[in-house]
């Protein structure tokens, strides 16, 4: 599933879309299927952890088109007047031709059209999110942290993956942050100095969306299998001790439960 700096890139490669206006709308999902967003002008794309809104001003109206990736959505952007390829056609979605690019929601499975003041009706449970550049980084971290400090009995890896509690972190973070931070993934948060975790997490995923940056890694090597210290990396040798590493396969439909990596040295 697409992370929270995923996400992050994703709007900042839309934004060619802020300022334009809707030429056409399609969108091909039964509940709104009869939806116009013709003549509308879109205001702004903000990420917010895995969910994208996407913010218009429709006849006066402050109208939200809110969207989720999940597991492999995506969004292309091609020319004006332009479309894919008709064998990814029939993957879209959504539509959206402008005065600009044309923006094509591809396998998007939550597709849904709100009140702009009803936001907090989709993402409002969610907790703060790491790449928030409009708050400080230090009411992030704390809200953060006190969140995770909240439920001291969950295992670290469950509650970082939790979006309640914190928003944008997923699999590929969480490994890697327990690795950096040489706690056992499965340790009770209790057990755990939140608050440098959650720091590192702030500083990694800021770094990871610099604008021309290396993206994702945590090694800080950018060679192809080696962006990462355990994850994806079963029984290979670790990168710091040369111990092999363990793994834990995910819980089928428990969210909390995910693949998990290790190495049962240098986490402790």
């Amino acid at each position: 599933m697409p992370e929270g700096d995923t996400i992050y890139r994703l709007a900042r490669r839309m934004q060619p879309l802020v300022g334009t206006q809707v030429e056409s709308s399609d969108f091909r999902v039964p509940r709104f299927a009869t939806a116009d967003l013709t003549g509308a002008r879109v205001l702004s794309l903000v990420p917010r952890g895995k969910h994208m809104l996407t913010r218009f001003d429709h006849a006066g109206r402050a109208v939200t088109l809110h969207t989720h990736l999940e597991m492999d959505g995506e969004w292309s952007i091609v020319g004006h007047g332009k479309l894919l390829p008709r064998r990814l056609m029939g993957d879209a979605r959504l539509v959206l031709a402008t005065s600009g690019p044309t923006a094509i929601g591809l396998r998007l499975p939550v597709v849904e059209l709100l009140p702009t003041e009803a936001e907090h009706t989709v993402v409002g449970h969610l907790g703060p999110d790491l790449l928030d550049d409009t708050r400080p980084a230090t009411e992030v971290i704390a809200q953060a942290t006190a969140n995770l400090q909240a439920r001291p009995d969950r295992p670290l890896v469950s509650a970082l993956l939790d979006q309640r509690l914190v928003l944008g972190l997923g699999n590929v973070w969480v490994n890697e942050l327990a690795f950096l931070r040489g706690h056992l993934p499965f340790t009770p948060v209790g057990q755990v100095d939140v608050e440098p975790l959650v720091k590192l997490a702030v500083r990694a995923m800021r770094f990871a969306v610099q604008p021309g940056g290396p993206g994702r890694v945590t090694t800080g090597n950018t060679r192809p299998g080696e962006r990462y210290y355990v994850y994806g990396r079963t029984g290979e040798p670790c990168r710091r001790c040369g111990t092999r590493l363990e793994f834990s396969p995910e819980i089928p439909n428990e969210p909390g439960v995910r693949h998990t990596w290790w190495c049962p040295r240098c986490q402790t």
